[in-house]
Formats: structure tokens, sequence, C-alpha cells
């Protein structure tokens, strides 16, 4: 099984697959990770990521475009599906994660800030998935539990 997480933190993941069962199961070769940092799909030379929702609203959003580059540039199985971490997500259990679990390639979207510009989720994202009822700074955390199970 292929593993794509997108994030702006790959610091906060990488080290988590280095370690334990899931660093051995990488090692030999179960299962494949790629962590891709969005702000390498940002332009300008600060790689901003994130705006104003165009809606209105408070906070900052994702933007869409650094997303969807990053989801372009990946190798895309024909048996995948793409989930975005999100407090408004279906909450993951363990049967989720045995559903999860029949697909080829799982791609990792990590929310931040107040979310992700909607485009995102109406043109690519098939799930939107939430670890618990309580609040995190980003979606890293989630992505971590959801390959962990």
């Amino acid at each position: 099984m292929k593993f794509d997480i997108l994030t702006l933190f790959p610091g906060l993941i990488l080290p988590f697959l280095e370690e334990g069962v899931l660093g051995r199961s990488i090692k030999s070769g179960i299962i494949s990770v790629s962590v891709i940092d969005i702000r390498d799909f940002a332009d300008g030379k600060h790689r901003v990521t994130d705006d104003r929702p165009f809606g209105g609203g408070s906070g900052m959003v994702m933007m869409a475009g650094p997303i969807e580059r990053a989801l372009k540039s990946l190798d895309k199985r024909e048996n995948s599906t793409i989930i975005l971490l999100s407090p408004q997500g279906k909450k993951f259990d363990q049967p989720l994660a045995w559903n999860l679990a029949k697909y080829d390639q799982i791609t990792l979207i990590c929310g931040r800030y107040e979310g992700v510009d909607e485009r995102v989720i109406t043109r690519n994202v098939d799930m939107e998935l939430s670890i618990g009822d309580y609040i995190l700074s980003g979606g890293e955390t989630g992505a971590l539990v959801v390959l962990d199970a």
C-alpha cells in the first residue's frame, strides 16, 4: 500500500516513519510513504500557502493552487482515494480503517489554519476524516493516526 501525505510541516511526520512497527513496515516494503511539502508547490519567493477566505469569514485558509499542484504531481494509482483530515469529517474508527486498507493508495491532506479552500474539497477530495471531537492545530496528528491504524 502507498501513502502520500501532503503537509506544510513534513518535520512533524518524518520522525514518526523511522521507528516501531511502521518504520519496519516501510523498511521491509510492506508499505511506502511519501511526505510532500505543499510549500514546494507554492508561488513566489515566500512560498505562501494561505489566504483569506474568498466568501468572507475569519482567519486564513490553505490556498487551492499549491494543494492541487501537489496532488497533480503524484503518481495516482487506479484504486486510490484522497482524504482531507478535517474536524468536519467522518469520525475515524477501526471499521473505517479496515475499509481504507482495501485501497492501493491513500493520499492524506493535512489541513491547517481555518481549513482549506472549498474548491480543493469539491474538486479533489473523496472523504473528509476526523480523528475525534477535539481541536488540533493541524491534520498531521490525524494523518499519523490513520497511517498507524
